[in-house]
């Protein structure tokens, strides 16, 4: 009983880090781009974060919050899965640190663009298109980072999902759903490199429904019910 307690409160602990995870990484990777980012004019992409630059600002503050939260997930949840498979777990735990050192060199690129559009005398020096052309190479060269990130993103969900999948405490269809997830993560990586306006086809839009499902699921799961015992 003793374990079975200790293991739901680390169950609890990580289902709340993992939703500080979830809804600042909603807000800063999907709620803020969808109001600012035009893909078909690098114009009014410029002008719409000129116009909204606190919005802009949080949505940095908030990616950063979501990749430290990332950071120490895993090592919640290694505490959790350990017993289950070490190896895996370790593997599960290395996978986020690298996606999250990743993630993390693309952060950079937002406060230039803060700076060039904050910054009075570079706002003097770069004028017109030529501010526009620096901004939107900023805003590449961070989507850039992103897009290998997401690679990880989902590699680290195959050894997840495995774990809760073997665990006999968590639902196996989240494991599922999860080690599925990682293959629309991969999917959507090369999605993006290979199809041209993969964005507007059926395949994107079905590509990340496994990993919603798995991961907020999960997370709700931990967070709510903490672990069954073990059958």
């Amino acid at each position: 009983m003793q374990i079975f307690d200790s293991r739901k409160k680390t169950a609890r602990l990580a289902g709340v880090i993992y939703l500080i995870v979830v809804i600042s990484g909603i807000f800063s990777l999907l709620y803020v781009p969808s109001q600012l980012m035009d893909w078909e004019s690098n114009a009014n992409t410029v002008s719409n974060i000129q116009a909204s630059q606190l919005l802009f600002k949080l949505g940095a503050v908030a990616e950063i919050t979501c990749y430290v939260a990332f950071l120490f997930l895993p090592l919640v949840l290694f505490k959790l899965f350990q017993k289950i498979n070490n190896e895996i777990s370790i593997l599960m735990v290395l996978l986020v640190v690298v996606g999250a050192a990743i993630s993390f060199v693309a952060i950079p690129d937002k406060f230039n663009v803060i700076s060039l559009l904050t910054s009075e005398q570079q706002s003097t020096n770069f004028l017109g298109l030529q501010l526009e052309q620096h901004v939107m190479l900023a805003l590449e060269s961070y989507y850039n980072v992103i897009l290998i990130a997401q690679v990880f993103w989902g590699l680290w969900l195959f050894p997840f999902g495995y774990l809760v999948y073997r665990s006999g405490f968590l639902p196996k269809i989240l494991g599922i759903f999860l080690m599925l997830g990682c293959f629309g993560y991969l999917t959507e990586f090369l999605g993006e490199i290979f199809i041209d306006n993969y964005f507007d086809t059926l395949l994107s839009d079905i590509a990340g429904i496994p990993s919603a499902i798995g991961e907020i699921g999960i997370c709700l799961w931990l967070l709510i019910a903490g672990v069954k015992k073990e059958t």
